[in-house]
């Protein structure tokens, strides 16, 4: 049965489909069969994987219409399985209204959890019924905070709803860990917010992440590419640090990261003061 993993917190620009994109990647090179579901309307995580959640093909939002099973859904792309996204989703906290709408998900991953190590579920920047069926499908949550004071209030607010949703829907969930995203050690805030997200951590019954993931111009790339950080560019710092997340997440023992060799260097234009003298003896 695969482990089930939603990325989530409700404040957007946390980077949750980067996030999700880049571990998707990571378990992938690591022989592992993964599947990415996509709950954003936006469409963002099927857009970063290489798929096109075109109104012309079925997605996630006919699975919750009742219309076809998951299976039908699920693509192909170069990094995992896809199960994409688009505009339409928008409408689904008013079109679900029957008993058990929360279950949904839950029930469509049962279909499917024996083809998969593991599967991720990147969910919208809001409490909606998309989230809640995350949330009650998911065995691990995780969650990317950018270390900035309203993102730490949203941390907040986050808590509250993940104690309602173990309560009342997924008695087993838990918070695998909390993740700085877009780290910037240089800052005192930084700093300042790392501190308060391990009291909140304290009070989830879980902790912050060992590994950060740092500012990246590669890691804003790799969409536009269709590919994870790690296809796009994998020797780059970005897929160091998503290849030692991903391994802090499924417990695994992190990569030693290779020492850089010293070079000789350029050879010299002018000889130094000392080598003049060695030339006269």
């Amino acid at each position: 049965m695969a482990k089930i993993i939603a990325v989530t917190n409700q404040k957007g620009g946390v980077g949750k489909t980067t996030v999700c994109a880049g571990v998707c990647g990571c378990l992938t090179a690591m022989g592992k069969s993964v599947l990415a579901i996509d709950l954003d309307p936006q469409g963002n995580l099927s857009f970063s994987l290489g798929v096109d959640g075109s109104e012309d093909a079925y997605t996630i939002y006919n699975v919750f219409k009742g219309e076809v099973d998951l299976y039908d859904v699920i693509r192909h792309s170069e990094s995992c399985d896809v199960a994409c996204s688009n505009i339409q989703l928008s409408g689904a906290e008013l079109e679900l209204n029957s008993i058990g709408r929360e279950h949904i998900l839950r029930d469509q991953l049962e279909l499917v959890s024996a083809d998969y190590d593991y599967i991720l579920i990147d969910t919208p920047p809001a409490l909606s019924i998309l989230t809640i069926n995350a949330y009650a499908a998911a065995n691990w949550l995780i969650i990317p905070l950018v270390p900035e004071i309203l993102g730490l209030q949203g941390l907040s607010q986050l808590k509250e709803t993940i104690f309602a949703v173990k309560k009342y829907y997924n008695h087993n969930l838990e918070v695998r860990g909390i993740l700085i995203n877009q780290y910037n050690p240089r800052l005192i805030l930084t700093k300042e917010v790392e501190e308060l997200a391990t009291i909140v951590a304290e009070q989830l019954d879980t902790d912050v992440f060992e590994t950060k993931i740092l500012k990246s111009v590669t890691l804003a790339e790799a969409p536009a590419h269709g590919k994870t950080i790690v296809d796009y560019m994998p020797r780059s710092r970005s897929a160091t640090e998503f290849r030692e997340l991903t391994c802090e997440i499924i417990g695994q023992e992190k990569p030693k990261r290779e020492e850089k060799k010293l070079g000789r260097g350029r050879p010299r234009k002018y000889p130094r003061p000392e080598d003049y003298l060695s030339i006269d003896n």
